[in-house]
């Protein structure tokens, strides 16, 4: 990540100048970052968004994953991140005052589920991106880290791939870790089958 504009912005700001067409930037406090996935990154965000969605398709939920959405912490008006996979929920999606304008998203009743797929800047997701998605009230928040760059008290040690499950309980989150053969138990979608070694393994 790179800053490509000076500080300042608010969240508003940061909309109005948004470019059309390519490119993908996110706001940290006032500061404009250009997003550079890498091709495994997309690899890993495209495989979970596909097992998501057949799972809505399938049980004919009210829910929907956008290409792109901005979601907005509470209280705060110079930062907005754009999740690397994030399910909505139709029917909340009524009473989000900016969605229709501005594909943006600001409680957390809107979410079912929030996806980060961890590149060098691990810090964001696992400190950042987790203490604004809990003040939300996303309910279910997964990091997939799947070079294991998160630090150690995140991930534990010797640090290998793990895909780190956060779940809203009473205002907090609890996490729960998942490597190698262990299924990743969700309760957005209690009946997904899929393991953490299925997800590491398409970047191989």
């Amino acid at each position: 990540m790179f800053q490509t504009v000076p500080k300042g912005m608010t969240l508003n700001d940061f909309l109005d100048w948004y470019p059309d067409g390519y490119g993908r930037y996110e706001l940290y406090d006032g500061v404009v970052v250009e997003m550079q996935p890498t091709g495994t990154h997309e690899q890993f965000s495209g495989l979970i968004a596909l097992e998501v969605g057949m799972e809505i398709r399938r049980l004919q939920i009210p829910c929907f994953i956008p290409r792109q959405a901005i979601v907005k912490p509470v209280d705060f008006d110079r930062s907005g991140y754009i999740p690397d996979v994030i399910v909505l929920n139709q029917i909340e999606l009524e009473t989000e005052p900016m969605w229709k304008k501005r594909s943006m998203i600001s409680q957390g009743e809107s979410v079912r589920l929030a996806v980060e797929v961890v590149s060098t800047n691990w810090q964001d997701d696992y400190l950042t991106k987790l203490r604004d998605y809990e003040a939300l009230g996303i309910p279910e928040y997964w990091i997939v880290d799947y070079l294991g760059l998160g630090g150690r008290r995140y991930i534990g040690f010797p640090k290998q791939p793990t895909i780190s499950v956060y779940q809203l309980v009473d205002g907090e989150y609890e996490v729960q870790q998942f490597r190698a053969r262990d299924r990743v138990i969700s309760r957005a979608f209690p009946e997904l089958t899929l393991t953490a070694e299925q997800i590491f393994r398409v970047g191989e």
